[in-house]
């Protein structure tokens, strides 16, 4: 049977993310692995929010990018990962403000704006898990783990989002995904063997903390 192999390693708690609810913010070449690996291991309750469609560039990294060029990702994702939810929405500040994150268990940032990502940590730190830049890397093995956005080093885009957290004396903690990778170009180079490996890292996150939740 499909999950067979997950209920043996998870046991009883595989109900648990049979009920879970997740939600994934933005779904290119992090989010569409988070998402992967999440409905692969029995996660099926999953809304997913983006507003782009797929470019030819998109390729590299892109799960549903190859063959659907001009075609929105959200869609195509849900015919690809039939049950889940879509919100085709392009996410700003007002946005995050205005949304009602409660009836999720985890929310997956995976966007790439700083503003929405300081407007969601403020919003919801308690369910948050947030991929920091993945973008200009070639070593996985750099991939990193941290409990709070403080504790990150070697990557600007996180430096960023920490000023501004900062400034708003913001001192919660989250999840974190990033790399200490020193960036190998400055332009938008992006391999799929690092941003997959975040999107996977993500998943297993949320995976864990979906077992050791009351749900």
């Amino acid at each position: 049977m499909r999950h067979d192999r997950c209920k043996m390693l998870f046991g009883k708690d595989f109900e648990k993310l049979q009920k879970a609810k997740v939600l994934i913010l933005g779904v290119g070449g992090v989010g569409s692995f988070a998402l992967d690996c999440l409905y692969r291991s029995g996660v099926e309750n999953i809304t997913i929010v983006d507003y782009d469609t797929y470019e030819e560039s998109n390729y590299n990294r892109q799960i549903g990018s190859i063959g659907n060029i001009g075609k929105s990702k959200v869609q195509t994702l849900q015919k690809l990962y039939p049950k889940i939810e879509i919100i085709e929405q392009k996410m700003d500040r007002e946005w995050v403000k205005n949304f009602d994150f409660s009836p999720y268990d985890i929310v997956i940032d995976a966007c790439d704006s700083a503003s929405v990502k300081i407007e969601l940590a403020k919003k919801c730190y308690k369910k948050l898990i947030m991929a920091l830049g993945s973008a200009k890397r070639v070593d996985f093995r750099k991939i990193e783990i941290a409990n709070s956005i403080f504790k990150t080093q070697g990557d600007a885009f996180a430096r960023k989002i920490r000023y501004e957290l900062k400034k708003a004396k913001f001192n919660k903690n989250f999840l974190v995904v990033f790399s200490s990778e020193e960036a190998k170009c400055k332009e938008k180079g992006s391999f799929v063997g690092v941003t997959g490996a975040f999107g996977l890292a993500i998943c297993s996150l949320a995976v864990q903390k979906l077992l050791n939740m009351k749900i």
